[in-house]
């Protein structure tokens, strides 16, 4: 009737023997995982194995969903469908007792494996509606975490969803809490081309499962009435991003996303997506429109009195010495900004905020750039700053950008220059004084931020100086990285002429390549050289198409065509980051184009079709010097014959042209001419067999 797995308790009075849903080999995969290891080997474990279920069932970002909810530690919490115990570790530390309810005696055992030291917790394995009579009315939380949209599964009634409501508010102690965290049906990236998260169909939730299926996810408006039918009048939204599942921020009615803010979309790490449009201009709109919370791709619902908590933004895929919370709480009207460390390593680098805090303070006075104030509490494992109402100086130089205002943008960086330059010599450095990280007062009435005196005028306050470095560096160092990240930041940002700022900067090729690469150091040091979840989706290998680029470039094609151009400025070639070059044909067969480009480009990739051809690169000028087409300077995924020529048995041809060793400027020409023919598959890969015989 009973199992103990060190310390946790399994209770198997209701499990009816076999279990009746399961994953396959993945669970024994798991199981033996945590039998063998411990939780600090998972990430090692889940990098090498580059496999969604080993990703989403181990992976210690599971637990941000329920991380930032305040708790007592004598809480006594309920959680629904435990499964593999992805928040049950995090629950047993938060709260004095959490009961489990799983149907699966396989991810009971999982669970209780990877958790073994938690006395805290016990696991009622079998049946919802079996165990439920039995569990008792005084919970202080009862967690649905991925599992209400399974209602109809669990309860199996008219109304399954209201009736668990009502079921389990019996269940609560008074002044207890539901938590609800579920996919929103009005997902942005549903609309953009994500399949729906539990049926892996395109467009199923947003057109309201019209072809069936056992599970519901719902819109905000819908959670709402259904609340309000059963009885349920007090209930707070938050809004997880990018989702519930890895959440890295999450946001609420009271503090809302800004525009800028959600820039990290790309989330297909179980299955193949297509992508229909730039999610994160679109938010940008919906922001600026105020409608982020109807098209928020997860909810958290809490049933209940909601959370002093605000806004929660999580940094702990980084090294443990450098994971830390940032927060944002109201208590009687008055907002504070926390940072905590989220590990016990984490302990010092929170400590060493406020050394930060009185070093910049040192250093900038006197000048027009002040330092918001940071004290420590609890022991020095969080640091309290105050809320500054503001707008930030990314902001103000997007309105410059907008307006098209580029001579102004060029005074207000010149601004900001001059006042990092301030005292550059005292050792002490913040290397994060970027855009996002300076704020400026909301302007007084009469005031306008478009106009550059204002902006001159007004006092900067640094809000964030968490990586800030007893020594001197650079202004003009601190401005390129402020340059670099304002890019990256936002694809509207890249009309910027950054040759023009940098050249005022007067920076040489040899600093922009070793800033970058130190750019690149500080990454790996920050993250203790783990591996990203933007590189763990590309390890899972599941591909993002872009059906529209596609139709772009084959509509029409005897008569145009179109060229796909990508530059490398050091973190590799992207969709996000390419263009199509128009008209780049003089004749049928002949293309004759020039690109603009950057000096921080370290290589431009051109896709000359989307089929398989033969290609001749007649002519390569850079800057009008010729370029000869060998293989140190031309890198290509076909295979090289003579003179120039290539062919590609591939739908997707490039050719990648190495500026690297070339004499750049801020701003480059490149011109090519080029031959193109046409060639059906077997041919194509014909001719490139031969080609690798003779070579």
């Amino acid at each position: 009737m009973a199992e103990l797995v060190g310390k946790i308790t399994l209770d198997y009075k209701h499990y009816p023997g076999e279990d009746f849903y399961c994953d396959g080999d993945v669970e024994d995969e798991l199981l033996e995982i945590v039998k063998k290891y411990p939780s600090a080997e998972y990430q090692r474990i889940i990098e090498e194995r580059a496999s969604w279920p080993v990703l989403y069932h181990l992976s210690p970002l599971r637990e941000n969903i329920v991380d930032w909810i305040p708790m007592d530690k004598d809480a006594k919490v309920l959680e629904i469908g435990a499964g593999c115990g992805a928040i049950t570790g995090k629950l047993s530390e938060k709260a004095g007792e959490v009961v489990c309810v799983e149907l699966s005696k396989k991810r009971s055992l999982i669970n209780a494996w990877r958790h073994q030291e938690c006395g805290n917790v016990t696991i009622h394995v079998g049946n919802f509606k079996d165990v439920e009579p039995e569990l008792p009315d005084d919970f202080d939380f009862i967690f649905f975490i991925g599992v209400f949209e399974y209602g109809q599964s669990y309860i199996n009634t008219k109304d399954p969803y209201g009736d668990w409501l009502r079921m389990m508010r019996g269940h609560l102690k008074t002044g207890g809490r539901i938590v609800i965290a579920i996919e929103n049906r009005l997902g942005l990236k549903y609309f953009a081309g994500c399949r729906e998260d539990h049926l892996g169909t395109f467009f199923s939730g947003i057109e309201d499962y019209v072809h069936g299926g056992g599970v519901r996810t719902f819109a905000k408006s819908r959670l709402e009435q259904m609340f309000k039918e059963n009885g349920m009048v007090e209930y707070s939204f938050y809004y997880p991003y990018p989702d519930y599942k890895f959440m890295t921020a999450v946001y609420s009615d009271g503090r809302l996303p800004k525009q800028g803010e959600l820039y990290d979309n790309l989330r297909n790490f179980d299955r193949d997506r297509v992508l229909l449009f730039d999610e994160k201009q679109v938010y940008d709109g919906l922001v600026k429109d105020g409608l982020f919370p109807v098209f928020s791709n997860s909810f958290v619902a809490v049933i209940g009195r909601g959370f002093d908590i605000k806004y929660a933004k999580y940094s702990n895929d980084r090294a443990p010495e450098y994971a830390v919370r940032t927060e944002i709480s109201d208590k009687g009207g008055r907002r504070v900004v926390k940072k905590r460390a989220l590990t016990q390593e984490a302990g010092e680098h929170i400590g060493s905020m406020r050394t930060a805090y009185k070093d910049l303070q040192e250093r900038f006075a006197g000048s027009k750039i002040e330092v918001n104030e940071c004290s420590l509490d609890h022991g020095g494992r969080s640091a309290a700053f105050e809320y500054v109402e503001g707008v930030t100086l990314a902001e103000i130089l997007d309105g410059y950008l907008e307006r098209e205002d580029i001579a102004g943008f060029q005074d207000i960086f010149d601004e900001y220059v001059e006042r990092i330059s301030w005292k550059e010599d005292m050792p002490v450095a913040d290397y994060d004084l970027i855009f996002s990280n300076i704020l400026l007062p909301l302007a007084a009435e009469g005031e306008d931020y478009s106009e550059t005196g204002a902006v001159k005028e007004a006092v900067w306050t640094i809000i964030d100086y968490e990586w800030t470095f007893g020594k001197p560096m650079a202004a003009k160092e601190i401005a390129f990285r402020a340059i670099y990240c304002y890019i990256l930041e936002n694809d509207k940002r890249k009309k910027l002429d950054t040759g023009l700022l940098l050249e005022k900067l007067g920076l040489t090729k040899q600093e922009m390549d070793a800033y970058r690469q130190q750019e690149m150091e500080f990454q790996k040091f920050v993250t203790g050289n783990r591996k990203s979840m933007g590189e763990m989706r590309e390890a899972i290998g599941n591909h993002v198409a872009e059906p529209l680029k596609r139709l772009i470039k084959t509509e029409d094609s005897s008569a145009k065509e179109w060229v796909q151009v990508y530059e490398d400025k050091g973190e590799g070639c992207s969709e996000e980051d390419s263009y199509f070059v128009a008209d780049a044909y003089e004749e049928e067969n002949r293309m004759h184009f020039t690109l603009s480009v950057n000096g921080d480009v370290h290589l431009v990739r051109i896709d000359p079709a989307m089929d398989y051809c033969v290609v001749k690169v007649e002519e390569l000028l850079f800057n009008g010097e010729k370029v000869e087409p060998d293989r140190k300077k031309v890198v290509t995924n076909g295979r090289r014959m003579q003179n120039g020529s290539y062919v590609f048995a591939t739908e997707d041809p490039n050719i990648n042209i190495k500026l690297e060793d070339l004499a750049r400027k801020s701003k480059n020409t490149l011109e090519i001419r080029m031959k193109i023919v046409r060639l059906p598959a077997d041919i194509a890969q014909d001719m490139a067999g031969a080609v690798r015989k003779v070579w």
